[in-house]
C-alpha cells in the first residue's frame, strides 16, 4: 500500500508517519474520520454561537380590561454580544389580534420590520458599533388590542439563543383572575400544571402568574396556557 504520509520526517512526526503507513487502509480511514469529528467538535465549542446571548429575558403581559381587548407586553432583556460590529438587534413577535397597535424600543429605533409566516420580524437599528462582550440592556414595549378575547389564551417564547435566565409573567385584571394555568415544553411534548405557588395578589386587587427559569433548553417553546 502506499503511503499517505511521508516517510522521511523525522522526530515524533517521523514515528507518527511510520506507524500510520504500516495500518490498514480501512483503519487509517477510521482515524481519520475520528480526527475531523473531533477538530469539528473543537471549532464548535469555540466559536460563538449567534451574534448574542440572552444574560436575563424579562417578559410581562397586563391585561388591561376583563374582556382582554387591551393588553401592553413589557420585555426586557439584558444582552451580551459574542461578535464585534454590531449595529443591529432583532426582535420577533406573533400572536392574535392586532399585535403591533403600539412599539416602543430603548435603546436603538426601530429600522424596519416584515411579516415571515405567522410572525414579525422587527430590526432595531443601535445607532452604535457593539463589539464582543458588550453588554446592553433592551426594553421593549408594544400594545396589542383585541388579542386576548377568548376564555382560554396563552402567553409563548422561543428560546433561539443561549439564556441564562427566563421569566414570564402575566398580570390579570381585578375582576378577572386566572382559574387554571400550565406551562407547555413544545419540543419536550410535557405539560405540567401551575399551581398556586405561581400566583400572587397585588395591593389593587389583581393576580399575577409568574414562572421563572434558569438555563432554558436552547430551540425549547415555552407556553403558558390558562383559563380565566
Amino acid at each position: 500500500m502506499m503511503s499517505l504520509f511521508n516517510q522521511t520526517g523525522d522526530g515524533t512526526s517521523g514515528i507518527l508517519s511510520r506507524c500510520l503507513s504500516t495500518l490498514p487502509y480501512s483503519d487509517l480511514v477510521k482515524i481519520l474520520i475520528e480526527v475531523y469529528r473531533t477538530l469539528q467538535q473543537v471549532i464548535r465549542h469555540n466559536l460563538p454561537e449567534g451574534v448574542y446571548e440572552i444574560l436575563d429575558f424579562d417578559c410581562t403581559l397586563e391585561l388591561k380590561d376583563v374582556k382582554g381587548e387591551v393588553a401592553i407586553f413589557k420585555r426586557w432583556q439584558k444582552v451580551k454580544f459574542l461578535q464585534d460590529d454590531v449595529i443591529a438587534f432583532q426582535d420577533r413577535i406573533w400572536g392574535e389580534g392586532k399585535i403591533l397597535a403600539d412599539y416602543k424600543c430603548s435603546p436603538g429605533v426601530e429600522a424596519d420590520r416584515y411579516q415571515e409566516g405567522d410572525r414579525w420580524n422587527i430590526l432595531i437599528s443601535l445607532r452604535e458599533t457593539k463589539n464582543s462582550g458588550d453588554v446592553e440592556n433592551f426594553y421593549i414595549e408594544r400594545t396589542v388590542h383585541n388579542g386576548f378575547t377568548k376564555r382560554e389564551e396563552w402567553q409563548q417564547s422561543d428560546v433561539l439563543y443561549n439564556t441564562r435566565h427566563i421569566k414570564l409573567s402575566t398580570i390579570f385584571p381585578k375582576h378577572r383572575h386566572c382559574q387554571r394555568a400550565v406551562l407547555v415544553e413544545r419540543n419536550r411534548n410535557r405539560t405540567r400544571v401551575l399551581g398556586p405557588e405561581y400566583f400572587s395578589e397585588l395591593p389593587d386587587g389583581r393576580q399575577v402568574l409568574v414562572w421563572e427559569m434558569k438555563n432554558p433548553r436552547r430551540f425549547e417553546t415555552y407556553t403558558i396556557k390558562w383559563r380565566w
